[in-house]
């Protein structure tokens, strides 16, 4: 082969290598971004949308898209033309070995600075919903704030996002690799609250005065209905740390405790626990405990039976002031309610529940007469 030849064979291997390779976009190259959109509706995945402007060429174009050091996962990265659709046609990607990187083939039908919108999943940032509550002194009503507390581990600095809740407001905020951020997204003054006493049968002694300690407390909490009355209802309420305070009447402020509350769909009741009572006494008795309709295998063992059973409840309020009482119930397996003396509600298979409304300094009664069926020895 002649000089000639390999000097044009040399040329023609330089124009190929230059029509593959392009300017690497990084992730850390901030100023090439647009427009970024942090999305936390997933509690368990954070999705990044990013728009980008891309100089394109008329022809193929390869476009190289790296994130060394940065959480993203491989599968989840998407990229959509934005202005023209039409003419610029993504054709293939392929993933360089042993690389955190692809590499998109993009054919333009001319010359573009195209904008472009790149979505992925990236991991590592944490974020977590706590709620301040500030109640006033009669307890009728709360200052409700929440904030979200975003904390970026994921190898990637956002000089400028739009953050994203599936509630609240959105806002604008910049945060970097390793920070943590804390920033109040939802504020809802005056919404009205419930002071509502618990006493659920499988967690609280029966009977106090059996006890050699007879100050037994029954669980306190407030509750906030989220609904359009109470000044929320606009959306579901993500779960999180609850710190409760009080309004002294002397321009400060208790505390009350805290608690962690769940998700709370839009109608549904939130309740934070604040503390115990002993205000409000429950003793509970089985006055009645029969096995009835036995059955008996060829051997005259009793194979299954149905009972009979009747438990009493009295319910004493010894507050100057009115108090709701929610009793909780199980029976468990099969059963049938013979008679009761108050309206309860089912609340699974094996539990009920009692709203008894005490006047001050008021006793209640409730007595369940019930079967349970097909009990096995």
């Amino acid at each position: 082969m002649n000089a000639k030849a390999n000097k044009l064979i040399a040329i023609m291997l330089v124009l190929a290598c230059a029509a593959v390779t392009q300017a690497r976009i990084k992730l850390v190259a901030l100023p090439e971004r647009a427009a970024t959109v942090v999305r936390l509706d997933n509690p368990t995945a954070t999705l990044i949308e990013e728009e980008r402007v891309l100089t394109l060429q008329k022809g193929i174009n390869k476009i190289d898209f790296s994130w060394k050091g940065v959480s993203i996962d491989a599968d989840s990265i998407r990229l959509s033309v934005l202005e023209h659709p039409d003419k610029v046609i993504l054709l293939n990607v392929s993933y360089p070995p042993d690389e955190a990187a692809l590499v998109w083939e993009i054919n333009s039908d001319k010359d573009y600075a195209e904008k472009v919108r790149i979505s992925y999943l990236l991991s590592n940032i944490d974020r977590l919903i706590t709620y301040k509550a500030i109640a006033d002194k009669a307890e009728t009503a709360i200052d409700l704030k929440s904030y979200l507390v975003l904390r970026n581990f994921s190898g990637e600095d956002f000089a400028k996002a739009n953050v994203l809740l599936d509630y609240g407001q959105a806002f604008e905020q910049s945060i970097s690799h390793e920070e943590t951020k804390q920033m109040l997204f939802l504020e809802s003054p005056q919404v009205p609250i419930q002071k509502v006493w618990t006493f659920d049968a499988a967690k609280l002694p029966w009977d106090p005065e059996r006890l050699e300690n007879k100050n037994v407390g029954i669980p306190v909490c407030y509750r906030i209905v989220n609904d359009t009355k109470s000044g929320l209802g606009k959306f579901a309420l993500w779960g999180g740390k609850a710190r409760l305070f009080q309004d002294d009447g002397s321009k400060s402020t208790i505390f009350l405790g805290e608690d962690v509350t769940g998700l709370v769909p839009v109608g549904e009741k939130m309740e934070l626990y604040i503390g115990d009572s002993r205000d409000i006494v429950v003793t509970q008795r089985k006055m009645k405990d029969e096995k009835i309709n036995l059955w008996k295998n060829n051997d005259g063992q009793t194979t299954l039976y149905d009972t009979d059973e009747i438990i009493t409840a009295k319910v004493e309020n010894f507050k100057d002031s009115p108090a709701v009482l929610t009793v909780i119930e199980h029976i468990p397996g099969q059963w049938d309610m013979e008679k009761c003396s108050m309206e309860f509600e089912r609340k699974g298979a094996d539990t009920i529940q009692f709203e008894i409304k005490l006047d001050a300094r008021a006793k209640k009664d409730i007595e369940m007469h019930y079967h349970r069926r097909n009990v096995k020895p």
